[in-house]
């Protein structure tokens, strides 16, 4: 660990830029812009690349489905939040002899625990699929945008044709042409 520690140190060649462009010059490409936006806004990278490709790409629809999934894992996390506050009030309440919260009455005090240990991992489980649906959304803004600027043409064709090697064997050949 050392011998890593002092060769990253006394070797910036490993870690030394040959050119620093200026603050101004930074462009950024199309698929870039749109998961910037996305990453920005939920769903804005999206609505960009629909409206940059509006013959050929309906990225629109996605939008809905982002926000959605943005709003049921809030409204899991938000609950399993709750629940687990309830749960651990009420543990503190048993020990030190406060007021019982009659909708846990019917458990033990390691049952409370356990509870909320179970609502306290679904709560973490609810902010891992809420970064999940947003670092995908943003993901997917940019897969997208590849495909905006992805040139089709009604010109390409695919041929499959019968041919005669030279070692007099019979073979099929496949074609694709782009016009």
């Amino acid at each position: 660990m050392r011998l890593l520690l002092c060769i990253l140190i006394l070797c910036p060649s490993f870690y030394a830029q040959d050119s620093i462009p200026p603050k101004d010059s930074i462009v950024l490409a199309f698929h870039q812009k749109s998961m910037l936006y996305s990453a920005i806004v939920p769903g804005a990278g999206q609505v960009r690349n629909s409206i940059a490709s509006p013959l050929h790409n309906h990225a629109i629809w996605k939008v809905p489905l982002i926000y959605a999934g943005l709003g049921a894992t809030g409204y899991f996390l938000v609950t399993n939040q709750q629940i687990q506050l309830s749960l651990k009030q009420e543990y503190t309440n048993r020990l030190e002899g406060g007021v019982l919260n009659p909708k846990w009455a019917a458990y033990d005090n390691y049952a409370v625990l356990q509870l909320y240990r179970q609502y306290l991992d679904w709560r973490d489980l609810s902010i891992l699929g809420m970064a999940a649906v947003y670092l995908f959304q943003v993901a997917e803004a940019g897969a997208e945008a590849h495909f905006v600027q992805f040139e089709t043409s009604p010109d390409l064709s695919l041929s499959l044709d019968p041919v005669l090697f030279p070692n007099q064997t019979f073979g099929l050949k496949l074609q694709l042409s782009f016009h």
